[in-house]
Protein backbone atom coordinates (compact mmCIF):
# COMPACT_ATOMS: atom_id res chain seq x y z
CA UNK A 1 0.00 0.00 0.00
CA UNK A 2 1.31 3.44 -0.95
CA UNK A 3 0.51 5.40 2.24
CA UNK A 4 2.98 8.31 2.01
CA UNK A 5 3.90 10.37 -1.06
CA UNK A 6 5.30 13.79 -1.89
CA UNK A 7 3.67 16.02 -4.50
CA UNK A 8 4.12 19.57 -5.78
CA UNK A 9 1.19 21.91 -6.37
CA UNK A 10 0.96 25.40 -7.85
CA UNK A 11 -2.08 27.61 -8.13
CA UNK A 12 -2.57 29.69 -11.26
CA UNK A 13 -1.25 33.21 -11.79
CA UNK A 14 -3.71 36.04 -12.10
CA UNK A 15 -4.19 37.66 -15.51
CA UNK A 16 -2.83 41.12 -16.28
CA UNK A 17 -5.01 44.19 -16.49
CA UNK A 18 -5.38 45.90 -19.86
CA UNK A 19 -4.48 49.43 -20.93
CA UNK A 20 -6.80 50.64 -23.68
CA UNK A 21 -9.20 53.43 -24.57
CA UNK A 22 -12.60 53.44 -26.13
CA UNK A 23 -12.24 54.49 -29.75
CA UNK A 24 -15.61 54.43 -31.43
CA UNK A 25 -17.31 56.54 -34.03
CA UNK A 26 -19.66 59.13 -32.59
CA UNK A 27 -18.28 58.53 -29.07
CA UNK A 28 -15.94 61.45 -28.32
CA UNK A 29 -13.70 61.14 -25.30
CA UNK A 30 -14.64 57.52 -24.78
CA UNK A 31 -12.19 57.23 -21.91
CA UNK A 32 -10.35 54.18 -20.63
CA UNK A 33 -11.91 50.77 -21.13
CA UNK A 34 -9.17 48.32 -20.15
CA UNK A 35 -10.62 45.27 -18.40
CA UNK A 36 -9.32 43.41 -15.37
CA UNK A 37 -7.43 40.14 -15.53
CA UNK A 38 -9.02 36.90 -14.40
CA UNK A 39 -8.05 35.13 -11.19
CA UNK A 40 -5.76 32.14 -11.19
CA UNK A 41 -7.13 28.65 -10.62
CA UNK A 42 -7.16 27.19 -7.10
CA UNK A 43 -5.83 23.78 -6.11
CA UNK A 44 -8.48 21.89 -4.11
CA UNK A 45 -8.35 18.54 -2.34
CA UNK A 46 -11.54 16.44 -2.50
CA UNK A 47 -12.03 13.49 -0.16
CA UNK A 48 -13.39 10.51 -2.11
CA UNK A 49 -14.62 7.34 -0.42
CA UNK A 50 -14.09 5.18 -3.52
CA UNK A 51 -10.31 5.67 -3.38
CA UNK A 52 -8.39 3.50 -0.93
CA UNK A 53 -4.71 4.25 -1.57
CA UNK A 54 -2.34 6.97 -2.74
CA UNK A 55 -1.19 4.83 -5.64
CA UNK A 56 -2.34 7.35 -8.26
CA UNK A 57 0.23 9.85 -7.01
CA UNK A 58 3.04 7.51 -8.00
CA UNK A 59 2.35 8.42 -11.64
CA UNK A 60 1.41 12.09 -11.24
CA UNK A 61 3.15 14.24 -8.67
CA UNK A 62 2.67 17.75 -10.08
CA UNK A 63 -0.63 19.63 -10.14
CA UNK A 64 -1.12 23.19 -11.39
CA UNK A 65 -4.14 25.44 -11.56
CA UNK A 66 -4.89 27.33 -14.76
CA UNK A 67 -3.62 30.87 -15.23
CA UNK A 68 -6.13 33.68 -15.43
CA UNK A 69 -6.71 35.36 -18.77
CA UNK A 70 -5.58 38.92 -19.42
CA UNK A 71 -8.10 41.74 -19.54
CA UNK A 72 -9.08 43.21 -22.89
CA UNK A 73 -10.53 46.39 -24.34
CA UNK A 74 -14.21 47.24 -24.02
CA UNK A 75 -13.96 46.40 -20.30
CA UNK A 76 -13.67 42.70 -21.06
CA UNK A 77 -12.70 40.71 -18.00
CA UNK A 78 -10.11 37.98 -18.43
CA UNK A 79 -11.27 34.41 -18.00
CA UNK A 80 -10.70 32.85 -14.59
CA UNK A 81 -8.16 30.05 -14.45
CA UNK A 82 -9.49 26.52 -14.16
CA UNK A 83 -9.43 25.01 -10.68
CA UNK A 84 -7.63 21.72 -10.16
CA UNK A 85 -9.37 19.15 -7.95
CA UNK A 86 -7.16 16.42 -6.49
CA UNK A 87 -8.99 13.28 -5.36
CA UNK A 88 -7.67 11.81 -2.12
CA UNK A 89 -8.80 8.83 -0.03
CA UNK A 90 -10.54 9.16 3.32
CA UNK A 91 -7.96 9.37 6.10
CA UNK A 92 -5.41 11.48 4.22
CA UNK A 93 -3.46 14.17 6.03
CA UNK A 94 -1.83 16.89 3.94
CA UNK A 95 1.36 18.45 5.34
CA UNK A 96 3.50 21.31 4.08
CA UNK A 97 6.79 19.45 3.59
CA UNK A 98 8.89 22.59 3.21
CA UNK A 99 8.08 24.22 6.57
CA UNK A 100 9.61 23.67 10.00
CA UNK A 101 7.71 22.86 12.18
CA UNK A 102 5.36 21.15 9.72
CA UNK A 103 2.06 22.79 8.88
CA UNK A 104 -1.08 20.68 8.67
CA UNK A 105 -2.98 21.95 5.66
CA UNK A 106 -5.83 19.43 5.64
CA UNK A 107 -7.13 16.39 7.51
CA UNK A 108 -9.56 14.59 5.21
CA UNK A 109 -11.81 12.37 7.29
CA UNK A 110 -15.22 12.67 5.60
CA UNK A 111 -16.21 11.72 2.07
CA UNK A 112 -17.07 14.84 0.10
CA UNK A 113 -14.92 17.11 2.25
CA UNK A 114 -13.12 19.78 0.20
CA UNK A 115 -10.15 21.85 1.29
CA UNK A 116 -8.43 24.63 -0.62
CA UNK A 117 -4.69 23.92 -0.58
CA UNK A 118 -3.41 26.76 -2.77
CA UNK A 119 -5.23 29.97 -3.64
CA UNK A 120 -5.01 31.34 -7.16
CA UNK A 121 -3.44 34.73 -7.75
CA UNK A 122 -5.74 37.72 -8.07
CA UNK A 123 -6.26 39.35 -11.44
CA UNK A 124 -4.66 42.71 -12.15
CA UNK A 125 -6.82 45.80 -12.54
CA UNK A 126 -7.18 47.44 -15.95
CA UNK A 127 -6.64 51.15 -16.58
CA UNK A 128 -10.37 51.84 -16.24
CA UNK A 129 -9.92 51.25 -12.49
CA UNK A 130 -7.39 54.09 -12.19
CA UNK A 131 -9.56 56.75 -13.84
CA UNK A 132 -10.23 59.85 -11.75
CA UNK A 133 -11.41 63.43 -12.30
CA UNK A 134 -7.78 64.56 -12.58
CA UNK A 135 -6.61 61.59 -14.65
CA UNK A 136 -9.30 60.78 -17.15
CA UNK A 137 -7.14 58.55 -19.34
CA UNK A 138 -4.81 56.55 -17.08
CA UNK A 139 -1.90 54.66 -18.63
CA UNK A 140 -1.51 52.37 -15.65
CA UNK A 141 -2.62 48.79 -15.09
CA UNK A 142 -1.68 46.01 -12.69
CA UNK A 143 0.11 42.77 -13.34
CA UNK A 144 -1.72 39.68 -12.08
CA UNK A 145 -0.66 38.24 -8.73
CA UNK A 146 1.49 35.11 -8.84
CA UNK A 147 0.01 31.84 -7.61
CA UNK A 148 1.16 29.85 -4.60
CA UNK A 149 3.64 27.00 -4.90
CA UNK A 150 3.81 24.25 -2.25
CA UNK A 151 5.68 21.00 -1.70
CA UNK A 152 3.31 18.63 0.12
CA UNK A 153 3.54 15.35 1.97
CA UNK A 154 0.41 13.19 1.79
CA UNK A 155 0.03 10.68 4.59
CA UNK A 156 -2.73 8.08 4.58
CA UNK A 157 -4.01 6.79 7.89
CA UNK A 158 -6.71 4.18 7.42
CA UNK A 159 -9.96 4.90 9.22
CA UNK A 160 -11.28 1.76 10.88
CA UNK A 161 -13.26 0.91 14.00
CA UNK A 162 -11.08 -2.01 15.06
CA UNK A 163 -7.39 -2.64 14.51
CA UNK A 164 -5.91 -6.13 14.79
CA UNK A 165 -2.37 -5.99 16.18
CA UNK A 166 0.22 -8.53 17.21
CA UNK A 167 3.59 -10.02 16.37
CA UNK A 168 4.16 -11.56 12.94
CA UNK A 169 2.44 -14.91 12.37
CA UNK A 170 0.04 -14.45 15.30
CA UNK A 171 -3.00 -15.13 13.11
CA UNK A 172 -4.24 -11.61 12.44
CA UNK A 173 -4.93 -12.18 8.74
CA UNK A 174 -6.61 -15.50 9.49
CA UNK A 175 -8.99 -13.79 11.91
CA UNK A 176 -9.90 -11.10 9.38
CA UNK A 177 -10.56 -13.70 6.68
CA UNK A 178 -12.89 -15.60 9.05
CA UNK A 179 -14.98 -12.64 10.26
CA UNK A 180 -15.20 -10.69 6.98
CA UNK A 181 -15.16 -11.12 3.22
CA UNK A 182 -11.62 -9.77 3.03
CA UNK A 183 -9.05 -12.14 1.63
CA UNK A 184 -5.63 -11.19 2.98
CA UNK A 185 -2.71 -13.46 2.19
CA UNK A 186 -2.50 -16.25 4.79
CA UNK A 187 0.57 -18.48 5.13
CA UNK A 188 2.58 -20.24 7.82
CA UNK A 189 5.50 -17.82 7.95
CA UNK A 190 6.12 -14.36 9.46
CA UNK A 191 5.41 -11.13 7.59
CA UNK A 192 2.85 -12.69 5.28
CA UNK A 193 0.95 -9.39 5.38
CA UNK A 194 3.03 -6.47 4.13
CA UNK A 195 0.31 -3.83 4.00
CA UNK A 196 -2.88 -3.10 5.97
CA UNK A 197 -6.04 -4.87 4.79
CA UNK A 198 -9.57 -3.62 5.49
CA UNK A 199 -12.62 -5.79 6.02
CA UNK A 200 -16.25 -5.14 6.98
CA UNK A 201 -17.48 -7.33 9.85
CA UNK A 202 -21.18 -8.05 10.43
CA UNK A 203 -22.04 -9.47 13.84
CA UNK A 204 -25.28 -9.43 15.86
CA UNK A 205 -26.88 -7.24 13.16
CA UNK A 206 -24.17 -4.64 13.62
CA UNK A 207 -21.33 -3.79 11.27
CA UNK A 208 -17.90 -2.29 11.83
CA UNK A 209 -14.67 -1.95 9.87
CA UNK A 210 -11.65 -4.01 10.92
CA UNK A 211 -8.10 -3.48 9.68
CA UNK A 212 -5.36 -6.10 9.73
CA UNK A 213 -2.16 -4.29 10.74
CA UNK A 214 1.02 -6.03 9.52
CA UNK A 215 3.17 -7.62 12.21
CA UNK A 216 4.83 -5.26 14.66
CA UNK A 217 8.32 -6.23 15.81
CA UNK A 218 10.71 -5.00 18.48
CA UNK A 219 11.96 -1.52 17.64
CA UNK A 220 8.92 -0.67 15.52
CA UNK A 221 8.59 2.70 17.30
CA UNK A 222 12.00 3.59 15.84
CA UNK A 223 10.91 2.61 12.33
CA UNK A 224 12.45 -0.88 12.34
CA UNK A 225 10.60 -3.25 10.02
CA UNK A 226 8.48 -0.42 8.57
CA UNK A 227 7.25 0.15 12.11
CA UNK A 228 6.29 3.79 11.60
CA UNK A 229 4.28 2.92 8.49
CA UNK A 230 2.35 0.21 10.35
CA UNK A 231 1.84 2.03 13.65
CA UNK A 232 0.48 5.04 11.79
CA UNK A 233 -2.63 3.06 10.89
CA UNK A 234 -3.28 2.09 14.52
CA UNK A 235 -3.79 5.73 15.46
CA UNK A 236 -7.16 6.09 13.72
CA UNK A 237 -8.75 2.98 15.23
CA UNK A 238 -11.14 3.00 18.19
CA UNK A 239 -10.57 -0.47 19.66
CA UNK A 240 -7.67 -2.90 19.30
CA UNK A 241 -7.84 -6.68 19.08
CA UNK A 242 -4.51 -7.94 20.39
CA UNK A 243 -3.76 -11.31 18.79
CA UNK A 244 -1.25 -13.49 20.64
CA UNK A 245 0.25 -16.72 19.35
CA UNK A 246 -0.58 -19.28 22.03
CA UNK A 247 2.13 -21.60 20.70
CA UNK A 248 4.86 -18.99 21.19
CA UNK A 249 7.63 -19.53 23.70
CA UNK A 250 6.38 -16.77 26.02
CA UNK A 251 2.95 -15.31 25.09
CA UNK A 252 3.02 -12.94 28.07
CA UNK A 253 6.31 -11.44 26.90
CA UNK A 254 4.89 -11.02 23.41
CA UNK A 255 1.93 -9.14 24.85
CA UNK A 256 4.21 -6.82 26.78
CA UNK A 257 6.46 -6.24 23.79
CA UNK A 258 3.65 -5.03 21.55
CA UNK A 259 2.27 -2.71 24.22
CA UNK A 260 5.74 -1.31 24.87
CA UNK A 261 6.10 -0.49 21.18
CA UNK A 262 2.72 1.24 21.18
CA UNK A 263 3.63 3.25 24.26
CA UNK A 264 7.02 4.35 22.94
CA UNK A 265 5.52 5.40 19.61
CA UNK A 266 2.57 7.29 21.05
CA UNK A 267 1.14 7.23 24.58
CA UNK A 268 -2.36 7.46 23.17
CA UNK A 269 -1.99 4.15 21.34
CA UNK A 270 -1.19 2.26 24.52
CA UNK A 271 -4.31 3.67 26.19
CA UNK A 272 -6.70 2.42 23.51
CA UNK A 273 -9.15 -0.30 24.65
CA UNK A 274 -7.83 -3.78 23.91
CA UNK A 275 -9.64 -7.08 23.57
CA UNK A 276 -7.02 -9.81 23.94
CA UNK A 277 -7.20 -13.05 21.97
CA UNK A 278 -4.88 -16.02 22.47
CA UNK A 279 -4.93 -17.77 19.12
CA UNK A 280 -4.21 -21.30 17.86
CA UNK A 281 -6.18 -23.20 20.50
CA UNK A 282 -6.74 -25.85 17.82
CA UNK A 283 -3.17 -26.95 18.60
CA UNK A 284 -3.21 -29.56 21.36
CA UNK A 285 -0.27 -28.05 23.25
CA UNK A 286 -1.97 -24.65 23.40
CA UNK A 287 -5.27 -26.12 24.61
CA UNK A 288 -3.45 -27.98 27.38
CA UNK A 289 -1.83 -24.83 28.81
CA UNK A 290 -4.87 -22.60 28.33
CA UNK A 291 -5.69 -22.55 32.04
CA UNK A 292 -2.09 -21.59 32.87
CA UNK A 293 -2.15 -18.76 30.35
CA UNK A 294 -5.47 -17.64 31.77
CA UNK A 295 -4.02 -17.34 35.26
CA UNK A 296 -0.89 -15.57 34.01
CA UNK A 297 -2.77 -12.88 32.11
CA UNK A 298 -5.49 -12.46 34.72
CA UNK A 299 -3.07 -12.01 37.61
CA UNK A 300 -0.70 -9.78 35.68
CA UNK A 301 -3.16 -7.44 34.01
CA UNK A 302 -6.37 -7.75 36.04
CA UNK A 303 -8.25 -9.01 33.02
CA UNK A 304 -11.80 -10.25 32.75
CA UNK A 305 -11.26 -13.82 31.52
CA UNK A 306 -13.58 -15.63 29.16
CA UNK A 307 -13.84 -19.41 29.05
CA UNK A 308 -10.72 -21.41 28.32
CA UNK A 309 -11.02 -24.20 25.74
CA UNK A 310 -12.96 -27.16 27.10
CA UNK A 311 -13.92 -25.31 30.28
CA UNK A 312 -17.19 -23.78 31.42
CA UNK A 313 -17.58 -20.05 31.02
CA UNK A 314 -16.52 -18.58 34.32
CA UNK A 315 -16.88 -14.90 33.40
CA UNK A 316 -15.20 -13.97 36.65
CA UNK A 317 -13.68 -10.59 37.42
CA UNK A 318 -10.16 -10.34 38.82
CA UNK A 319 -9.43 -6.97 40.35
CA UNK A 320 -11.20 -5.26 37.51
CA UNK A 321 -11.63 -1.48 37.68
CA UNK A 322 -15.19 -0.22 37.97
CA UNK A 323 -14.69 2.21 35.08
CA UNK A 324 -13.40 -0.46 32.67
CA UNK A 325 -15.92 -1.26 29.92
CA UNK A 326 -17.18 -4.82 29.83
CA UNK A 327 -15.60 -5.59 26.45
CA UNK A 328 -12.28 -3.94 27.15
CA UNK A 329 -9.54 -6.01 28.78
CA UNK A 330 -11.30 -9.31 28.11
CA UNK A 331 -9.14 -12.38 27.48
CA UNK A 332 -10.39 -14.81 24.84
CA UNK A 333 -9.10 -18.16 23.64
CA UNK A 334 -9.79 -18.52 19.93
CA UNK A 335 -8.82 -20.50 16.91
CA UNK A 336 -8.83 -18.44 13.74
CA UNK A 337 -8.34 -21.66 11.78
CA UNK A 338 -11.53 -23.36 13.03
CA UNK A 339 -13.55 -20.32 14.14
CA UNK A 340 -13.73 -21.51 17.75
CA UNK A 341 -14.27 -18.67 20.22
CA UNK A 342 -14.55 -16.02 17.51
CA UNK A 343 -18.19 -15.16 18.26
CA UNK A 344 -17.36 -14.39 21.89
CA UNK A 345 -14.43 -12.27 20.75
CA UNK A 346 -16.67 -10.22 18.47
CA UNK A 347 -19.21 -9.79 21.29
CA UNK A 348 -16.51 -8.17 23.41
CA UNK A 349 -15.44 -5.99 20.49
CA UNK A 350 -19.00 -4.67 20.09
CA UNK A 351 -19.22 -3.88 23.80
CA UNK A 352 -15.89 -2.05 23.67
CA UNK A 353 -16.95 -0.06 20.61
CA UNK A 354 -20.13 1.10 22.31
CA UNK A 355 -18.12 2.40 25.24
CA UNK A 356 -15.67 4.46 23.17
CA UNK A 357 -16.48 8.08 22.43
CA UNK A 358 -15.75 9.07 18.84
CA UNK A 359 -14.08 12.25 20.06
CA UNK A 360 -11.46 10.14 21.85
CA UNK A 361 -10.05 8.73 18.61
CA UNK A 362 -6.39 9.65 18.30
CA UNK A 363 -5.41 11.44 15.13
CA UNK A 364 -1.73 10.69 15.28
CA UNK A 365 1.37 12.79 15.67
CA UNK A 366 -0.45 16.07 15.17
CA UNK A 367 1.11 18.84 17.26
CA UNK A 368 -1.05 21.11 19.37
CA UNK A 369 -2.12 24.52 18.13
CA UNK A 370 0.85 26.07 19.93
CA UNK A 371 3.26 24.29 17.60
CA UNK A 372 1.38 24.08 14.34
CA UNK A 373 -0.09 26.43 11.79
CA UNK A 374 -3.22 25.26 10.04
CA UNK A 375 -3.74 27.17 6.81
CA UNK A 376 -6.09 24.99 4.78
CA UNK A 377 -9.39 26.70 4.12
CA UNK A 378 -12.31 24.34 4.51
CA UNK A 379 -14.88 25.10 1.85
CA UNK A 380 -17.04 22.00 2.09
CA UNK A 381 -18.21 19.57 4.74
CA UNK A 382 -16.87 20.12 8.21
CA UNK A 383 -14.17 17.54 9.01
CA UNK A 384 -14.90 14.77 11.49
CA UNK A 385 -12.71 13.93 14.47
CA UNK A 386 -9.62 15.76 15.70
CA UNK A 387 -11.79 18.20 17.59
CA UNK A 388 -8.82 19.99 19.12
CA UNK A 389 -8.01 21.82 15.90
CA UNK A 390 -10.38 21.11 13.01
CA UNK A 391 -13.38 22.72 14.71
CA UNK A 392 -11.57 26.05 14.74
CA UNK A 393 -12.45 28.33 11.82
CA UNK A 394 -9.56 28.77 9.42
CA UNK A 395 -9.45 32.35 8.17
CA UNK A 396 -7.51 34.11 5.45
CA UNK A 397 -6.98 37.62 6.83
CA UNK A 398 -6.22 40.42 4.42
CA UNK A 399 -2.56 41.42 4.30
CA UNK A 400 -1.58 44.07 6.78
CA UNK A 401 -1.04 47.58 5.50
CA UNK A 402 2.54 47.73 4.31
CA UNK A 403 4.51 49.81 6.79
CA UNK A 404 8.02 49.34 5.38
CA UNK A 405 7.67 50.46 1.77
CA UNK A 406 11.37 50.75 0.95
CA UNK A 407 14.50 48.83 1.97
CA UNK A 408 18.06 49.67 0.97
CA UNK A 409 20.14 46.71 -0.14
CA UNK A 410 23.65 47.83 -0.94
CA UNK A 411 23.37 50.69 -3.41
CA UNK A 412 19.88 49.70 -4.55
CA UNK A 413 16.61 50.99 -3.08
CA UNK A 414 14.05 48.17 -3.19
CA UNK A 415 10.37 49.16 -3.21
CA UNK A 416 8.26 46.61 -1.32
CA UNK A 417 4.79 47.93 -2.08
CA UNK A 418 3.10 45.01 -3.86
CA UNK A 419 0.73 47.21 -5.85
CA UNK A 420 3.53 49.53 -6.99
CA UNK A 421 5.54 46.52 -8.13
CA UNK A 422 2.59 45.12 -10.09
CA UNK A 423 1.93 48.45 -11.81
CA UNK A 424 5.62 48.91 -12.67
CA UNK A 425 5.69 45.50 -14.36
CA UNK A 426 3.23 46.68 -17.06
CA UNK A 427 4.42 50.28 -17.34
CA UNK A 428 5.59 51.56 -20.72
CA UNK A 429 8.88 53.15 -19.69
CA UNK A 430 9.21 54.92 -23.05
CA UNK A 431 5.95 56.82 -22.51
CA UNK A 432 6.67 60.01 -20.57
CA UNK A 433 2.99 60.49 -19.65
CA UNK A 434 2.84 56.98 -18.21
CA UNK A 435 5.95 57.62 -16.13
CA UNK A 436 4.46 60.84 -14.75
CA UNK A 437 1.21 59.09 -13.87
CA UNK A 438 3.16 56.38 -12.10
CA UNK A 439 5.16 58.98 -10.19
CA UNK A 440 1.90 60.60 -9.11
CA UNK A 441 0.67 57.22 -7.86
CA UNK A 442 3.90 56.70 -5.90
CA UNK A 443 3.46 60.10 -4.26
CA UNK A 444 -0.12 59.33 -3.23
CA UNK A 445 0.89 55.90 -1.91
CA UNK A 446 3.71 57.36 0.21
CA UNK A 447 6.46 55.57 -1.70
CA UNK A 448 8.23 58.78 -2.77
CA UNK A 449 8.44 59.99 0.82
CA UNK A 450 9.70 56.58 1.92
CA UNK A 451 12.43 56.74 -0.75
CA UNK A 452 13.44 60.22 0.34
CA UNK A 453 13.53 59.13 3.98
CA UNK A 454 15.77 56.22 2.95
CA UNK A 455 18.20 58.71 1.36
CA UNK A 456 17.56 58.28 -2.36
CA UNK A 457 19.35 60.77 -4.62
CA UNK A 458 19.14 61.49 -8.34
CA UNK A 459 21.08 58.83 -10.21
CA UNK A 460 20.44 56.09 -7.62
CA UNK A 461 18.93 52.77 -8.69
CA UNK A 462 15.36 52.02 -7.56
CA UNK A 463 14.03 48.49 -8.02
CA UNK A 464 10.36 47.56 -8.45
CA UNK A 465 10.33 43.75 -8.46
CA UNK A 466 12.29 42.87 -11.59
CA UNK A 467 12.20 46.42 -12.98
CA UNK A 468 15.03 48.84 -12.20
CA UNK A 469 14.93 52.59 -12.73
CA UNK A 470 17.38 55.41 -12.35
CA UNK A 471 15.88 57.92 -9.93
CA UNK A 472 15.48 61.41 -11.35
Amino acid sequence: MIDQVFIHIRSGNGGDGNISGRREKFVPRGGPDGGDGGRGGNVIALCEENINTLLAFRYQRRFAGGNGGNGASALKHGADGEDVIILMPVGTQVWDASSTPPRLLADLTTSGQTVELAHGGGGGRGNAYFASPTNQYPLLAEQGEPGESLHLRLELKLLADVGVIGLPNAGKSSLLSVVSAARPKVANYPFTTLEPVLGVVEHRRQTFVMVDIPGIIEGAHEGIGLGHDFLRHVERTRVLVHMIDGSAEDPLRDYRQINDELRMFNDTLASKPQVIAINKTDITEVAEIASILEEMFADEFNLHTAAAPGAESRGRLRGRRDDTPQGEGTLHFVSAATGSGVDGLLDSVLIALESVDDADIAVGDVPTLDGIETIGETIGIEPYGARDYTDLPVLRPKPRRETTLVRKRGDVFVVQSRRAVRIAALLNEEDWNARMQFLGYLQRAGVVRALEDAGVLPGDTVRFGEVEWEWE
